[in-house]
């Protein structure tokens, strides 16, 4: 049915026409600059660094004030949730990274603990060969854990911990930004080698120049939703599945076909799962109570789902 619909050749908007979305240029919560300072106070004790990054955005959203804050380190930049990104771009991805600079990049789901097998190995092997910041008369390596928010940070030190020290949470996650608001203190992942890690609060940008890079990052979580506007990142949403022809929306929502309206999808959507509200209309003989279609709350449920995986796997860049 997918392939029928690409083939039909249904016309998609070119513009997004995001309006509402120029708010997300600015957003530095206080925290934030709080957070860059204690990192930067912190460095001198630090061997590495470890970037968390979401892997549906790879190139977007990298805030380029850790790197400038942070200076040179070894540094291993991890692309997490691999599982809710479609990695058949996964060549192109490496290949434009490296020409970045980055030659050290992992992919994780932190959901999978194997999946994180390979970074205590590769950061040791990064802080070995790094002559610069050799410590012979320390064991022990101290790795800073960095990224925007809500990209895993904290995740990963949690799934560190269960797989090489059988341990539970020590870090709090949660599926908003800007839960961990403060740098903790080290926090051990590993015996055999020592190493402790540094978790960090997410740090944005104080100016994301372009409108769509924030509308990335508020679709996978980066920034919260209020701030943005619910209805705007489901009008980016659609905008992007319709692209990239991942029209399992339709399916779930029980659509005739795919849409590109957003009005349309979210009053679908609202019908379809019974979210309502009653709201007063004013007529000439009064006024008339009426059950009108929740467009914030099926915007909501449409976010949600698409951050769960459950509209298919994308690449946003």
């Amino acid at each position: 049915m997918r392939a029928a619909w690409a083939s039909r050749g249904l016309g998609w908007r070119e513009q997004l026409g995001a309006g509402g979305g120029l708010e997300v240029a600015r957003w530095f919560p206080g925290h934030m600059a709080k957070g860059l300072k204690d990192m930067k106070r912190r460095l001198r004790a630090v061997d590495g660094l470890l970037e968390v990054h979401d892997a549906r955005i790879p190139l977007s959203g990298r805030n380029p004030l850790l790197q400038e804050a942070l200076g040179i380190r070894p540094h291993l930049l991890v692309l997490n949730k691999m599982d809710l990104a479609d990695l058949t771009h996964k060549p192109r991805i490496l290949k434009h990274l490296e020409q970045q600079g980055f030659r050290h990049v992992h992919f994780t789901d932190c959901l999978r603990d194997e999946n994180v097998k390979k970074i205590v190995p590769l950061v040791t092997e990064l802080i070995s060969n790094s002559q610069r910041y050799q410590r012979s008369e320390n064991v022990e390596s101290c790795i800073m854990v960095i990224g925007v928010p809500n990209v895993g940070k904290s995740s990963l030190i949690n799934s560190l911990r269960r797989l090489h020290l059988r341990k539970g949470k020590a870090s709090i996650v949660g599926g908003t930004p800007g839960i961990t608001r403060a740098v903790l203190t080290k926090i051990q992942v590993c015996e055999r080698p020592l190493m402790f890690l540094l978790d960090t609060p997410g740090v944005l940008s104080p100016q994301i120049g372009c409108v769509e890079t924030g509308l990335k990052l508020a679709l996978c979580g980066a920034i919260k939703d209020h701030l943005v506007g619910e209805e705007v990142i489901a009008n980016y949403l659609l905008y992007t599945l319709n692209h990239h022809q991942q029209f399992s929306y339709v399916e779930r929502y029980r659509l005739p076909n795919p849409i590109d309206n957003v009005e349309m999808v979210l009053k679908s959507i609202a019908l379809h799962l019974g979210k309502t509200r009653r709201v007063k209309v004013l007529t000439g003989t009064g006024d008339v109570t009426v059950t009108a279609p929740n467009y914030n709350a099926a915007a909501c449920e449409f976010i949600h789902s698409f951050r769960k995986g459950l509209l298919g796997k994308v690449m946003l860049d």
